[in-house]
């Protein structure tokens, strides 16, 4: 797979930018590390149907990091759920799409999130729901590292694997920054995966921005609960942004727009 020439990609990421700058909205660092998952998910893993988008056996996504919806939108529309459009109404007074996830607010979004440290423990009721109604969706969680901070957290962490959710997929957005600083240096992270294979997850780490990679784990079979430490950059593909802290609040000028729209397209 060439992603210098993924046009469908490219068009994400151009647009997250647009909307954060339109908007003067924060997070465009953290919507950039992941949107190379969230385009593998939704263009090659996930069963969805963007005409029937609440058909009962589709596997189900909780951005838990709720504050990175911009990322969720712009791919949402690229897949077609609906008019690519709407984006102009991003964090707008009496637009369609607010700051945080509203799942009332445009079809694909599964759970309003926003509040860090729910995510997962949603994510583990509705997998645990669909093996009681024999349902064969999966539920996948995107969480960010900062949120691995949470001690609830943790509380799903320690549930998961003793009710054998085979069905349950967490992905971990390791940028290794978080609103204040770096992750490490706020609590130490740099041994996550031994972490989670302590509370008996299957786990495994990969290059968040390696479409192939990403795919690769994402297909792989599991026999339980399972992660991936995606290791990404914030602000990926943006070079005054990648891994710089201020991005986590700060939104693109004129100036810095085009500049990041001009890099965009040279991927």
């Amino acid at each position: 797979m060439c992603e210098k020439k993924n046009s469908k990609l490219i068009n994400i990421k151009k647009n997250v930018v647009k909307m954060t700058h339109v908007s003067k909205a924060s997070h465009v660092g953290s919507c950039l590390s992941i949107v190379d998952i969230l385009y593998v998910l939704y263009f090659k893993i996930m069963k969805i149907d963007v005409r029937n988008p609440q058909f009962s056996e589709r596997d189900k996504f909780i951005l838990s990091k709720g504050h990175a919806s911009a990322a969720l939108y712009a791919t949402l529309a690229e897949r077609g759920f609906f008019a690519e459009k709407i984006l102009e109404e991003f964090y707008t007074d009496n637009g369609k799409l607010p700051g945080h996830l509203d799942k009332e607010a445009i079809p694909g979004v599964e759970v309003s999130s926003g509040s860090l440290g729910h995510g997962l423990s949603i994510g583990v009721g509705m997998a645990l729901a669909n093996k009681l109604q024999n349902n064969p969706g999966r539920i996948i969680v995107l969480l960010g590292d900062g949120e691995c901070n949470e001690g609830s957290v943790w509380e799903a962490i320690m549930l998961a694997p003793n009710i054998n959710l085979d069905n349950l997929l967490v992905i971990v957005d390791y940028n290794k920054l978080q609103g204040f600083g770096r992750t490490n240096e706020i609590i130490q992270q740099e041994n996550i995966k031994r972490r989670w294979q302590e509370f008996l997850w299957e786990a495994c780490e990969i290059n968040g921005h390696n479409l192939r990679e990403i795919e690769e784990a994402l297909l792989k079979p599991q026999k339980g609960p399972k992660v991936i430490i995606a290791h990404t950059v914030k602000g990926n593909g943006v070079s005054f942004m990648e891994d710089k802290l201020e991005w986590h609040y700060k939104s693109p000028n004129e100036e810095q727009l085009e500049q990041s729209i001009r890099e965009l397209d040279g991927l």
